[in-house]
């Protein structure tokens, strides 16, 4: 399996690696989450004789972190919660909003879905199944706290891909797992900044999220630090082995 990765998947990512370099635009960003895709299909399946020998734990879905598809599995879970928020916003945003805010929502919530949709093409066969979300804790309808759900989330983001980025060993992975962050990063940005003008480049949520944020450095969480603050919003159990 490693020589498979080894070998192919740069090739196979480069023309996915498209949706992270092309501009952030609405519908047509979903366009780039299919492109490719049956290619690098290829890795993941290249991958399934290795599964027969995973433990098994009943009930809900399983990350394995003993390799890079556990890893892009948890990755997959988070984009499933973020997508699954964003599409509920910018169905029915708060009334508040503002036209240039109902406009960006949508914009993040079409990343988002790229982003859910390209790993789950990249996984294939080997992906968990769709995680069912409990947002009752959040109020759709209130300005307040649809701003502050959506920090916590692209802040819980940006923290999860720093942590688990050095569990990936496969290069063309760790690139891509960069150009995602990245785009977290600016959703964070902006957020923070229609919340309160300015404060942009705040790390103080990642600070009390428990992630260090010295030397102007954005925050690293691990995976059970971040699933634990996330089984808030998912009904799904999830259950972490070789982590």
């Amino acid at each position: 399996m490693k020589n498979l990765q080894e070998q192919n998947a740069p090739e196979l990512l480069q023309e996915e690696k498209s949706v992270f370099n092309s501009p952030l635009e609405r519908r047509s960003f979903l366009q780039f989450a299919g492109a490719g895709a049956a290619g690098i299909a290829l890795m993941a399946a290249g991958c399934k004789k290795d599964r027969g020998n995973d433990p098994m734990v009943s009930g809900g879905v399983t990350l394995d972190f003993k390799n890079d598809i556990g890893v892009l599995n948890y990755a997959y879970a988070l984009e499933q919660l973020e997508a699954a928020f964003y599409i509920q916003v910018a169905s029915n945003p708060p009334s508040s909003f503002s036209a240039a805010e109902k406009a960006y929502f949508q914009d993040i919530q079409f990343h988002e879905i790229a982003h859910r949709e390209f790993l789950k093409k990249v996984l294939s066969t080997s992906a968990i199944g769709s995680l069912d979300v409990d947002f009752s804790s959040i109020n759709f309808a209130d300005r307040t706290s649809v701003l502050n759900t959506a920090k916590a989330f692209e802040d819980l983001g940006v923290a999860a891909y720093n942590g688990a980025g050095v569990r990936l060993t496969t290069d063309a992975y760790i690139t891509v797992a960069g150009q995602i962050v990245s785009v977290e990063a600016r959703h964070a940005a902006y957020i923070r900044d229609i919340i309160s003008n300015g404060s942009f480049a705040d790390l103080t949520t990642l600070t009390a999220l428990g992630a260090s944020d010295t030397n102007g450095l954005d925050g690293a969480l691990t995976p059970d630090k971040v699933l634990g603050i996330a089984k808030t919003y998912v009904k799904t159990q999830i259950n972490v082995i070789n982590l």
